[in-house]
């Protein structure tokens, strides 16, 4: 585990960790990652899937193939970035549902933001990281 990470939902703002997310994140000095955005691509080339709960999963998966190479865990990221094409309430509990089990308890300052388009035609979802590791 890196140096700490303290998790805030001040009063005056909605709380987040009702839903599994900080509103503030603080990383205490120790280096920061910065991990970029993760797509269902998979090492072996295979083509991404249609739906966007194998296409989460297959991000969940590279996402945790990063923490690996950095040594670190889920409590270790201090903020994520979800973009995704077709951003509504319900694609949007699609791609949480997955998310919040890879996250397992660990709350990360989080932000969703709709795209018009990502790397590929057929992709509907990425997610970055800034992780805090080990000096």
């Amino acid at each position: 585990m890196s140096a700490s990470i303290d998790r805030v939902n001040p009063p005056a703002l909605p709380d987040a960790g009702k839903v599994g997310y900080a509103q503030i994140s603080i990383a205490h000095p120790g280096p920061l990652a910065f991990v970029s955005g993760q797509v269902a691509w998979r090492p072996d080339g295979a083509a991404a899937p249609g739906s966007l709960a194998e296409q989460t999963a297959i991000v969940v998966m590279n996402l945790q193939g990063a923490l690996d190479a950095l040594q670190a865990s889920t409590d270790d990221i201090v903020q994520m970035r979800i973009y995704m094409t077709d951003l509504r309430p319900e694609t949007q509990e699609i791609a949480m549902a997955e998310l919040m089990r890879f996250l397992d308890g660990a709350q990360p300052s989080l932000t969703g933001i709709g795209v018009a388009a990502l790397a590929g035609p057929d992709l509907q979802i990425e997610v970055e990281m800034v992780v805090q590791v080990a000096a």
